[in-house]
């Protein structure tokens, strides 16, 4: 798989990794660990699909995303598959890119993780020099 590099450390996926790799004193094992609540200590088993669903509606609600929906509705429309069909939605470059990126087989497989396209006339992540 292709990491692409971003325009800064601080939006570099590597070096985000190593910076959790150090912090978390992951020297060996799963990569992605429960956190406490706390957030001081990270647990030695890797995090589960359930776990990261739950992650990922917590930070979507707290970011505000849909707020125009009751919360209920909003957790319904988040979860881990999110992050990839948000990226695949979200890419302002050829389909086949994004196909070779998700590492699908075909075509029409990439277009079931892609949203409408035109839904984000900016993309904030490269608005916001990402």
């Amino acid at each position: 798989m292709e990491i692409g590099r971003g325009s800064s450390d601080a939006t570099y996926p590597v070096v985000a990794l190593q910076t959790w790799l150090k912090l978390a004193h992951i020297g060996h094992g799963p990569l992605f660990r429960r956190v406490t609540r706390q957030g001081k200590d990270v647990g030695p088993v890797r995090l589960n699909d359930r776990e990261v669903a739950r992650l990922v509606k917590r930070t979507a609600l707290a970011a505000g995303v849909r707020g125009d929906l009751p919360e209920s509705q909003r957790e319904e429309k988040f979860a881990g598959h999110s992050l990839r069909a948000g990226l695949a939605s979200s890419a302002e470059v050829d389909e086949r890119h994004v196909q070779k990126q998700l590492g699908h087989a075909s075509p029409e497989m990439t277009r079931r993780y892609q949203r409408r396209r035109d839904r984000f006339r900016v993309n904030l992540t490269k608005a916001a020099g990402l």
